[in-house]
């Protein structure tokens, strides 16, 4: 999952930490017997916890995409998919190699300068701005004038055009980060999403993002600085352009808020007075800056290659079987870290995401042994690249191994956190399609709630695997562990808190760090996970219909198809 802002979460967690039931109990008096008897709980706690030692092991290495932990870790996954009789659903066997190109800057290659009136004013690499690889270009020297346009956002359904007016053609605009707070999040959260996109279409060539007070406190902008020697990884269409990338956007950098003023010292407004207008929430007017920029640098790129994992089990239903619900969970983590006072380096991501290829495992091994087969064929997908970009499941996305119309719904599993006896659990995107309901059903099976989002500032719909398919249509739901605990000494949102601000994407979250300081794992939790994702995915699957956007979703609306959205 993409990083959540921790100083946001506060309110969140607080109402969690108050939410817990008064009476205890195990998972396994909760749960009926909906699966296969064979399939007792503690058996498949037993075997969460295997899958999850081994894959979040010193020896893979932290599971880096491209890497050859990595690469054990899918073969892994498939081994454990051939062994439970599931047929190969990948282009070679169960893999789907994903091509990727890698792209590194050279460090002493960035240099930005500004020149008004023929004074040129030289900006400090990497104090003053910051900027990444360029994934098309090893060399890149360009002049460009100025355009000021806001937030950069277009859209037709909240009436915003922020080019409006404005003639941004052969030149850099200069940027806000974010978006509006008077947008709601998740639909602003995919505007902003756009910003490049709407940049290039626009004519631009290039795109310079200046800091505010808000992002400074949110995220120092100092502490970019820790990422600039990491590469930048796309994965490569057919023609060998790389996906999510604009060729035509030669200039692409970050500013710092003090080095920004110069951009608008002679402009009609000022910055200080733009952010002025941020602290007002209003949202600034684009206008035409004095000057022009140049800026030059290097990049060295690679071609990489990483698996997706994918195997399916056919459904029993003569028709039904050729539609199919996806189960998704991303099988990478970020691999070793840089910091080389640490005497543990390795990121073993035993809950960022071996839990949730754990749970996806042993959820496909429940419908192996189900004595009813589902009427739809059930296709499960560990994806690579998630913690680049979402990359392995974008690229299956865009390039579905059975067929795009025969998606119906896919269930996404991303960092389970197995630490307290949950008594709910999260559906983000249930408030969106058919499957809000689905998902309460199937986990009120086994006592356990659907909570709603505890996050909703955070877009966390927008930052998972399972986004990219909704942006091809597909109605999606992303499950996580939710607040509330079935044990009042351990008070869930705290819980959750803590591994977030002390072990999430660190050596910490593993075995040794976690039992440190949360105690036994709960991997009996993990084994009630794969019986809800099972009683979810069987109910989609058995349904007479496929599932649908809701009438109002502004996903449905945009991305929706006419076999799956409500008139």
């Amino acid at each position: 999952m993409k990083t959540i802002h921790w100083l946001t979460l506060g309110s969140a967690l607080a109402l969690g930490a108050c939410q817990q039931t008064s009476q205890p109990q195990s998972a396994a008096a909760a749960i009926p017997p909906v699966a296969n008897q064979e399939n007792n709980q503690r058996a498949i706690a037993d075997r969460v916890q295997a899958h999850m030692l081994f894959l979040a092991d010193d020896a893979l290495a932290g599971r880096d995409t491209g890497s050859t932990g990595h690469l054990i870790a899918s073969q892994y996954i498939a081994s454990n998919f051939k062994q439970l009789g599931l047929q190969p659903a990948g282009t070679e066997g169960y893999l789907q190699p994903v091509p990727m190109k890698q792209s590194k800057l050279v460090q002493s290659s960035p240099k930005l300068s500004l020149t008004v009136d023929g004074k040129a004013t030289d900006f400090a690499f990497p104090k003053q701005f910051m900027t990444g690889p360029s994934s098309h270009e090893g060399k890149v020297d360009l002049s460009a004038g100025l355009v000021f346009v806001g937030y950069g956002l277009v859209s037709k359904e909240f009436g915003i055009d922020d080019y409006a007016g404005l003639d941004v053609k052969g030149k850099v605009v200069v940027i806000l980060p974010g978006r509006p707070e008077s947008l709601p999040s998740e639909e602003a959260a995919h505007i902003a999403s756009l910003k490049a996109r709407t940049a290039a279409e626009k004519g631009a060539v290039g795109m310079i993002t200046i800091n505010t007070p808000k992002d400074e406190k949110l995220r120092p902008f100092a502490q970019g600085a820790m990422y600039l020697h990491m590469p930048r990884i796309r994965w490569l269409h057919a023609d060998g352009v790389a996906e999510g990338d604009y060729p035509q956007l030669k200039i692409s950098a970050s500013l710092d808020m003090k080095p920004a003023e110069a951009l608008f010292a002679k402009a009609p407004v000022s910055l200080k007075d733009i952010y002025a207008q941020l602290e007002k929430k209003q949202a600034p007017k684009g206008f035409a800056l004095p000057g022009e920029v140049n800026f030059s640098r290097q990049s060295e790129h690679q071609q990489i290659s990483s698996p997706n994992v994918a195997a399916v089990l056919e459904g029993s239903d003569p028709v039904l079987k050729n539609e199919y619900v996806v189960v998704t969970a991303h099988s990478d983590h970020i691999g070793v870290g840089v910091d080389m006072r640490s005497k543990d380096r390795i990121n073993n991501g035993l809950m960022d995401n071996a839990a949730g290829v754990a749970i996806l495992l042993e959820t496909a091994r429940l419908f192996v042994n189900a004595p009813v087969k589902p009427k739809r064929s059930i296709l499960f997908v560990a994806v690579t690249g998630e913690e680049k970009g979402l990359l392995g499941a974008d690229y299956f996305a865009h390039n579905p191994t059975r067929p795009a119309d025969k998606l119906v719904a896919n269930v996404n599993l991303d960092m389970p956190v197995l630490l307290y006896p949950f008594a709910d659990i999260v559906a983000f995107g249930a408030n969106h399609s058919s499957l809000g309901p689905v998902v309460a059903k199937a986990a009120g099976l086994y006592d356990v709630k659907l909570a709603a989002d505890p996050m909703p500032d955070q877009a966390i719909f927008t930052r998972s695997d399972h986004y990219t398919l909704v942006k091809q249509g597909v109605p999606s739901v992303f499950l996580m562990t939710g607040f509330t605990s079935r044990d009042p000494k351990q008070k869930g949102g705290e819980v959750w808190g803590k591994f977030f601000a002390k072990h999430y994407h660190k050596p910490t979250d593993d075995v040794a760090g976690l039992t440190k300081d949360f105690g036994a794992i709960r991997y009996d939790y993990g084994a009630l996970f794969a019986d809800i994702n099972y009683a979810i995915g069987t109910e989609i699957a058995n349904a007479p219909a496929r599932p649908t956007w809701n009438k109002e979703s502004f996903f449905g609306k945009i991305f929706g198809k006419d076999y799956n959205t409500v008139k």
